[in-house]
């Protein structure tokens, strides 16, 4: 008996009022919801309305037959469970509808026992096609190109080089400023590479003093130097069979990059003092922030060990150059701080979107980020995050220069003051005591207008 979720929906195709009565009766007895028309035009539109789990039809229904009824189910709903019902057995039509998808072709006088099991078992294949669907859908939201946001023309271009990238064994070299999203791209290439299942490591060179970023690319015996109390598996060891992932890797000395060019080529290295050489498998993926080919002028960086790493390369944009992205990133970012600290808010008013649009984000997505988790942790529950929610600095910095008000002919006098008011807004970087000195009148008088035309 059906009875996990909410009721599935069945349309159920015939002309025969007694045959759908009955089906209709023990359906319902069994908790499905079940929809009934008598010709094919008619359930043609229904399928157009609204999604049903389950079809069982005539096979001859009127002006449309129950064959081309499965194509259109099966185009709205790929898994929809499908009976068809004929009046006698025909072997060869059955074969060609079960085919084509059908679940089962049944005739009449009908099973109604064999026909629940049917649905259940038809129930039972989309419940679990859903459920792989949902966990693929969260672990591309945590971990593949669901963690990368944006649709602007820059960041499509980074989702068809992951998509290419990802499948190959290739080094990759992804070049950004501060903030744009390098680690997210370098972990979208491994969460739909062959890899996936093994480690993803990660080191930021520069994070660590330079004395220990040879111990902790590849590990140490014990005694290897003072303090060297224990052995330790170095990332590259760790990263066996998986993808490591080198953050600010022009932080690297020179007499490392040596070392970490003979791992590439060879894929083999030696702990520090020990001097047996360990094999690994290990995909590199190496970011920096930045020009690499000035430090190579400069003696800083080996021409060989950048060639090396950058078999394929992905330039990730800075934000200011996809602000079409913001609002994008904006929601984003508000649902997850919201989820993170507990916290409820409305959404983002448009002059607070206004000042985002216009920023120029020097610390590109990660400041935005930062920005946004801390108007929320700010805001008073439910509240709509408005101007006065957004930093100081950001405000003081985005306000437009004085210009032109321009006053669309035909105007009345409350959408001129209205114009008026929310350009001067702007002008004042939305700084309310400056905008109600402008315009030459009180601040209570100024909060009134502000209210009554809606500003924020």
């Amino acid at each position: 008996m059906h009875s996990e979720g909410p009721p599935a929906a069945v349309l159920l195709v015939d002309r025969d009022p007694e045959l759908a009565a009955e089906i209709m009766a023990f359906l319902e007895d069994r908790d499905y919801e079940v929809e009934w028309v008598d010709d094919g035009e008619k359930a043609y539109n229904r399928l157009d309305s609204r999604p049903f789990d389950v079809l069982i039809t005539d096979l001859n229904a009127h002006r449309i037959d129950g064959m081309r009824l499965m194509a259109v189910a099966k185009d709205r709903n790929p898994e929809i469970c499908v009976v068809l019902i004929a009046e006698q057995p025909d072997v060869a039509l059955a074969t060609e509808a079960m085919r084509q998808g059908a679940y089962d072709f049944q005739t009449k006088p009908l099973n109604l026992g064999k026909l629940e099991a049917v649905i259940e078992q038809g129930i039972g294949h989309q419940r679990l096609v859903f459920e792989q669907y949902e966990l693929k859908r969260r672990l591309d939201e945590r971990f593949g190109l669901g963690s990368l946001v944006g649709q602007s023309r820059q960041m499509v271009a980074v989702y068809n080089a992951v998509r290419q990238i990802a499948p190959t064994r290739g080094s990759v070299l992804i070049r950004g400023e501060t903030g744009t999203g390098k680690d997210l791209i370098a972990q979208a290439i491994h969460t739909n590479s062959p890899r996936r299942d093994a480690p993803f490591v990660k080191l930021n060179c520069a994070s660590i003093p330079a004395a220990l970023v040879e111990s902790e690319l590849f590990g140490h015996v014990e005694g290897a130097f003072t303090g060297a109390t224990r052995p330790r598996k170095g990332r590259f060891e760790v990263a066996d069979k998986g993808t490591l992932f080198l953050d600010e890797i022009g932080e690297l000395s020179l007499a490392l990059q040596a070392k970490l060019l003979r791992v590439i080529e060879h894929q083999q290295f030696e702990r520090l003092g020990d001097s047996r050489t360990m094999s690994v498998d290990v995909r590199l993926i190496a970011a920096t922030n930045r020009a690499l080919e000035n430090m190579i002028e400069r003696g800083e960086f080996r021409d060989d060990l950048y060639y090396r790493l950058r078999v394929i390369s992905i330039d990730a944009p800075p934000l200011r150059q996809r602000r079409e992205d913001i609002p994008l990133l904006a929601d984003h970012f508000i649902k997850e701080a919201c989820a993170t600290h507990s916290r409820e808010v409305a959404g983002i008013s448009r002059n607070a979107m206004d000042l985002l649009m216009r920023y120029e984000w020097p610390g590109n997505v990660r400041e935005l980020k930062n920005i946004i988790e801390g108007m929320v942790i700010m805001a008073r529950p439910g509240k709509t995050l408005d101007v006065s929610d957004v930093p100081g600095y950001l405000r003081r910095t985005t306000a437009p220069e004085v210009s032109e008000i321009r006053i669309p002919t035909g105007a009345t006098m409350s959408e001129v003051e209205r114009i008026v008011i929310e350009e001067t807004m702007k002008v004042t970087g939305y700084n309310k005591e400056a905008c109600a000195k402008t315009l030459g009148i009180g601040l209570r008088t100024l909060y009134r207008k502000l209210k009554e035309y809606d500003i924020r």
